[in-house]
């Protein structure tokens, strides 16, 4: 399998939002940075991590519009989105979408590390009225 086709594998499974199908295409040594330079490292922390998102924002999705691949780096620029649950509800008002782009270095079939590059300004902007509202 090319870097590409794991890195669409991966994608397609963060929309399955199945932590454990998602770990499987991981690492062990696994490191996941988000947009604001934090990272966390290791297979089994991510799959902790993906499970908190998804009960976070159970409908998270990424889509790809453009992928460019360099040796076993692999960029990828297209959106994410989703709806930040509230006491257990997906409020319309909590529904998101942004641009956003990855980058991806594969290693033997296996997403090494994944960067995220977004705008979390609308995610903040839904947990601080949530918060304000309490």
């Amino acid at each position: 399998m090319s870097p590409t086709e794991t890195v669409l594998q991966f994608m397609g499974r963060i929309n399955q939002r199945d932590a454990d199908k998602l770990a499987e295409l991981m690492t062990e040594d696994h490191v996941f940075i988000d947009s604001l330079g934090n990272s966390v490292r290791g297979r089994e922390k991510m799959r902790t991590g993906w499970r908190g998102y998804y009960a976070f924002c159970p409908d998270y999705w990424v889509s790809h519009e453009d992928i460019f691949e360099n040796g076993n780096f692999v960029a990828v620029f297209g959106a994410a989105g989703g709806t930040i649950a509230e006491n257990g509800k997906l409020p319309q008002e909590n529904k998101w979408r942004t641009s956003a782009a990855w980058l991806a270095v594969v290693q033997k079939g296996l997403v090494k590390e994944w960067r995220v590059y977004a705008d979390n300004k609308p995610v903040y902007d839904i947990v601080a009225k949530e918060k304000a509202g309490r």
